[in-house]
């Protein structure tokens, strides 16, 4: 996947960036570098899940979940949003019927208890801390948490809290969550394995190409094109990144990018403000924006090599929609997205272009490595620390007192 698309086009090196600063991020980047390679090492690091890691749990023990051809996962942010972006990827594959309570939606929980055999449906209760509040509320609010339940799976750290706890007075299967991994580094842990596993994706796969991008060769990419987001962020002319989705299967993986990157580098007034834009759909709502208006945006475009099965017919092959006709889906996105891409450059607009080239386990991993690894040297070269959300801690203490 790396490859010169992913390099910024356009960047405007005189009007954006100053060398001094762009040198003295180098000369950083290389002793990061070289930290980044030891964590990956150190089991105490969080970024040692890039490694070859011994799984909390024994595939034979999860083996009797999975007669359940329902699942029902409940978590928030980084809890869920992997194993939403492994099921959204591989969905065509996947045999099983997936939920997902990662949101406080009374009407949705009433809905499905009305709908569904509760105990037909495997439930996958995550959270790292053990205390999050919506897990909590909706876990409760479904009604789940019993005596020796044999449909119940939880997932938190091993130590005073309620959701270890629970599982320990009530006799429920329960997995160890690595307290030295936060939940939006976590998907490639027992957070995300475990519901890939289980829904049916190949877990060694999904966990087969995490070097990639550390060779010597791909060193010299990843130099370039942090230092410049890092520069780019400490300069604050570009703080918004738009992702630009040509491939609805990324769709939930974006949503999981967004968290990464907004609470890795959301801090000390620094940071990107990363927003899901779906397209075509939004060529006709933002586009206008995106190309004429405040030139803050970073443009990341997101598109597929896999070309649909899918072609339109027009009904008079000579009349003026002609052009339309024996076409593939895939090349009318891929007219638009190269018409996109000529706008932009005619404009001088940075941005920047992902290529999928396989719906699979491997290229899913190969996404989900690379941003973590751009975005925590991204957040070292801005002198702030990508692993913590001291602002959002903040916020549920307050929470908490308040319900009390």
């Amino acid at each position: 996947m790396i490859k010169k698309s992913l390099f910024l086009k356009y960047q405007l090196q005189n009007k954006y960036l100053k060398k001094n600063t762009i040198i003295n991020l180098s000369k950083k980047f290389d002793h990061i570098f070289s930290d980044v390679i030891e964590d990956i090492n150190n089991p105490k690091k969080t970024l040692n899940v890039l490694n070859k890691i011994k799984m909390n749990f024994k595939q034979k023990e999860l083996d009797r979940f999975k007669n359940f051809n329902k699942i029902a996962l409940i978590g928030m942010g980084g809890s869920i949003l992997g194993a939403e972006a492994i099921h959204s990827f591989l969905e065509t594959n996947i045999k099983k019927k997936m939920f997902f309570f990662n949101d406080l939606d009374e009407k949705k929980i009433l809905n499905f208890k009305k709908k569904e055999n509760m105990s037909k449906i495997l439930f996958i209760i995550i959270s790292k801390s053990g205390n999050t509040i919506e897990t909590l509320s909706n876990a409760f609010f479904l009604d789940i948490i019993k005596k020796n339940t044999r449909n119940v799976i939880i997932i938190s750290e091993k130590k005073n809290n309620s959701l270890f706890l629970l599982s320990k007075k009530f006799n429920i299967f329960f997995i160890e969550h690595r307290k030295n991994v936060g939940g939006r580094y976590s998907v490639l842990t027992e957070v995300g394995i475990v519901p890939a596993y289980l829904m049916g994706a190949n877990i060694k796969k999904l966990r087969s190409k995490m070097s990639d991008f550390l060779t010597n060769k791909n060193k010299k990419y990843l130099k370039t094109i942090t230092t410049t987001l890092a520069y780019l962020a400490y300069s604050k002319n570009m703080n918004n990144l738009i992702f630009l989705n040509y491939v609805p299967k990324l769709e939930k993986f974006l949503y999981w990018c967004q968290q990464l990157i907004a609470e890795s580098l959301g801090k000390k007034g620094k940071g990107f403000l990363p927003v899901v834009s779906n397209v075509p759909k939004d060529h006709h709502s933002l586009l206008q924006l995106y190309l004429d208006g405040p030139k803050d945006k970073l443009f990341y475009i997101f598109s597929s090599k896999i070309k649909s099965k899918a072609i339109i017919r027009s009904m008079d092959k000579k009349d003026q929609n002609s052009f339309l006709n024996n076409k593939q889906m895939s090349a009318v996105k891929n007219a638009q997205k190269k018409a996109l891409i000529k706008a932009l450059t005619k404009k001088k607009i940075i941005f920047r272009e992902f290529i999928i080239e396989d719906n699979n386990e491997e290229m899913l991993c190969k996404l989900f490595t690379y941003f973590m690894i751009e975005t925590v040297i991204i957040g070292k070269l801005l002198n702030i620390d990508p692993f913590d959300q001291p602002a959002v801690e903040e916020v549920k203490i307050f929470t908490k007192k308040l319900l009390k």
